[in-house]
């Protein structure tokens, strides 16, 4: 393998590969440096349908058709006995009105062999060690699977090492989160009791006075991924004793009408603690983070695979401008950018946890236009300023849940 590229990507999840695949298109060289061995396992299994966009951008919707994931076409939400669906068809937006749920061990790995296909160097089982850069070149340091160390010259670093937050770490870029520490148990079970259509998509429901939540996503083969959201203290309390609790929500639980009652589980249930945080800068000279590098709110909304995809893509896009010799307003370009979506999100995240957003979804009198225009941002489409509930959305969610509950 050479030692020299264009540009390195560290990590081959979803922000990674569409960021090489942009890289690629462009004629750049490129080395994705990844510390796992695909495929392997992950959570974040509900798709967005902004996330077709930027697949079809980067020429990957193909290889992701090609593993027949379940079509997701909206979600449904469940609150005290009432239930609302969202389709993503009704949504005030033009664009994508379906997408996948998928499982991410196939979904990752099929982004990232398309990559490797198109010319990509991929090293798997190799970790990063080191990264220096400079305004002149940068170099980055890893130890692969067989214990070699290598050194890398590059022109540009994109982190989307996820979870293992690389850059973060080693420049020492991470803050805590403001958001309330939250965690999450999940496993995938047997599910074959699925009655309509509406049980192919995602099901939310919000519990325990809006603290706590559990999801169902069904796969195409016949399996779904279920989980419950909560804050720390209660995630450590269900997860006790092999996670007995965990199973009885999720066997009992209102609105599945016994749907896993005698389901079959898959796997020992997985936990996830403290998964929010926060990050002291975007970029830097010769560096830009992406996807869960960056800031990780939380997966009420599935809008984590969505903002790994964006920020994969503008952050390639714009790497690509500045080494063609075209100056970048990193600032503005692409940390504005990035930043406006996540705190549209932060938005409903807040709204969804405090009720605001439970008062207006399952308000029935005069809020269709409302709901077409809060779908299009569970769709994804958060960067849509015509969009009131997009453009207006530190205000306009509070506002009309005061107004529906003085009504």
């Amino acid at each position: 393998m050479k030692n020299n590229y264009d540009v390195v990507v560290i990590g081959a999840g979803p922000a990674g590969a569409i960021a090489s695949s942009r890289l690629l298109q462009a004629g750049l060289s490129v080395l994705v440096i990844e510390k796992m061995e695909f495929p392997r396992f992950v959570i974040g299994e509900s798709l967005l349908p902004q996330c077709m966009n930027y697949l079809e951008k980067a020429d990957l919707l193909d290889c992701v058709k090609d593993l027949k994931s379940q079509v997701k076409s909206g979600v449904v939400f469940y609150h005290e006995n009432e239930r609302c669906d969202f389709l993503f068809k009704d949504k005030y937006t033009e664009g994508w009105d379906y997408t996948y749920q998928v499982k991410r061990a196939e979904f990752d790995h099929a982004l990232i062999k398309e990559v490797e296909k198109k010319g990509a160097n991929v090293t798997f089982k190799s970790e990063v060690t080191d990264v220096k850069t400079s305004k002149e070149s940068q170099f980055v340091y890893y130890t692969d699977g067989e214990g070699v160390k290598h050194e890398i010259n590059c022109r540009f670093v994109i982190d989307a090492s996820g979870y293992g937050r690389v850059l973060p770490r080693l420049f020492d870029l991470e803050i805590p989160s403001d958001l309330t520490s939250r965690g999450a148990i999940f496993t995938h079970l047997v599910d074959d009791k699925r009655t309509d259509q509406a049980a192919e998509n995602i099901f939310v429901n919000a519990f325990n006075n809006n603290s706590a939540w559990v999801w169902s996503i069904p796969f195409s083969d016949g399996t779904s991924s279920v989980g419950v959201v909560g804050n720390d203290e209660f995630i450590k309390e269900i997860s006790e004793d092999s996670g007995d609790k965990f199973q009885e929500i999720v066997r009992t639980f209102p609105g599945l009408d016994g749907r896993y009652a005698e389901s079959k589980f898959l796997f020992e249930p997985k936990t996830i603690l403290g998964y929010s945080i926060g990050i002291k800068q975007l970029h830097g000279e010769g560096f830009v983070l992406c996807g869960n590098s960056t800031e990780f709110l939380d997966p009420i909304f599935s809008s984590g695979v969505m903002f790994a995809l964006a920020s994969g893509s503008e952050a390639a896009d714009l790497v690509v401008k500045e080494l063609s010799g075209e100056k970048v307003d990193w600032d503005k370009e692409y940390d504005e950018f990035l930043l406006h979506g996540v705190s549209v999100f932060r938005s409903y995240v807040d709204a969804w946890y405090n009720g605001n957003l439970h008062t207006i979804i399952f308000e029935e009198d005069g809020q269709e236009d409302f709901k077409r225009q809060i779908c299009s941002v569970l769709a994804g489409y958060v960067w849509d300023m015509s969009n009131p509930f997009v453009k207006k959305h530190k205000n306009l969610l509070k506002t009309l849940a005061k107004v529906i509950e003085i009504r």
